[in-house]
């Protein structure tokens, strides 16, 4: 318009990476780099402008899956088992307008659609490839901020922690939609809504590490909502509002991508025109979030955000520089430090594997 988690000694370090990137504002679609486990910098192999606007992946093993953020919208694969990205057919159709994020789960591949307004399904093969839309769950509604919330915008969608659950942000009804999946027919089933905050326009969301908490990162304005989440009875709670900036920054301020520290300490929020990150501290429960440090972004207008596994790297997807910049963070302050960079022209997101 991602998931990520500091701490464990023991967790697999990511080597390698997959970046998406605008085509039609100059990007090279889908690029794949390695990714060094100890210093997290980035060394690009290969790319494919196979798809257009390739704006957010999901990796599951050797097959990447790709949104085509049209207005036509589709779902492409590449097996990504060599350094380039190599394209398994034509992209699917999802049979709504501007996908900008999707999860894989259950034998299926979800879309969020933000134009359109809504969530699809589609069957996954054996072989990872894709058939036609399956089921689909349209929003309804809007907000006050005119411009912006005229109607329904899915902008994330992602399982809870159990995977019992299907979770969609959307960012033009102040709302995040819960329904199931059924895993034989690809339908998706309401299960109900939680209405946050009139006009913040809730764009991402990312769970605690304990699957108890959800945090819901505001685009329209730059604040965090703490939820408590029941993964038994599929029900989403807001305990609280957190701002991600500052009181004071100029802004204006776009917070575009939340992610959570494997130990449950810290969040980081990508922040777009303040061009920075937001530190967050977590008090024990998980009940409230305290902004503790913003930093630059390395770049301009950072559009993702993702950790590796160990919680020792953070990257950031800078669209507007065109570039992905690692961070290495400290375990215990969670403050990041600017390690390195790697040119990506209108880089949109950013997935390690």
């Amino acid at each position: 318009m991602g998931e990520a988690r500091t701490g464990q000694a023991g967790a697999q370090r990511p080597t390698r990476a997959f970046i998406g990137s605008f085509t039609s504002a100059g990007g090279r679609g889908v690029l794949v780099a390695e990714a060094d486990p100890e210093r997290g910098a980035l060394h690009i192999t290969g790319t494919s402008d196979a798809v257009t606007d390739p704006s957010f992946l999901a990796l599951d093993g050797n097959l990447l899956y790709a949104v085509s953020e049209t207005e036509e919208g589709a779902v492409a694969v590449f097996d990504v088992s060599g350094p380039e990205p190599r394209p398994l057919g034509a992209p699917v159709p999802v049979d709504a307008a501007g996908p900008t994020h999707l999860a894989v789960t259950a034998g299926h591949v979800l879309t969020a659609n933000y134009t359109s307004g809504s969530v699809t399904s589609l069957p996954r093969a054996a072989d990872g490839a894709l058939g036609p839309v399956a089921g689909q769950l349209r929003h309804e509604g809007s907000g006050p901020v005119a411009d912006r919330q005229e109607g329904p915008h899915a902008h994330q969608v992602v399982t809870d922690p159990g995977g019992r659950w299907v979770l969609a942000v959307d960012l033009g009804t102040d709302s995040v939609t819960v329904s199931a999946l059924d895993p034989a027919t690809g339908a998706l089933r309401p299960h109900g809504a939680t209405a946050l905050r009139p006009g913040t326009g809730p764009r991402h969301l990312v769970f605690h590490p304990a699957g108890t908490h959800a945090y819901v990162l505001n685009e329209l304005e730059p604040t965090l909502t703490v939820c408590r989440w029941d993964g038994g009875t599929g029900v989403l709670t807001p305990l609280g509002e957190t701002r991600v900036v500052p009181e004071g920054a100029p802004g204006p301020s776009y917070p575009s991508e939340v992610v959570a520290a494997p130990d449950g300490r810290f969040l980081w929020a990508a922040v777009r025109g303040d061009d920075t990150l937001a530190v967050l501290a977590l008090d024990a429960a998980g009940d409230t979030a305290r902004l503790v440090a913003s930093v630059p972004c390395g770049g301009h207008w950072p559009r993702d955000l993702t950790l590796d596994p160990s919680g020792r790297h953070l990257y950031a997807a800078n669209e507007r520089s065109g570039d992905v910049t690692w961070f290495t963070v400290d375990p215990d302050t969670g403050l990041p430090e600017r390690a390195g960079s790697v040119p990506a022209p209108a880089a949109s997101c950013v997935v390690l594997g």
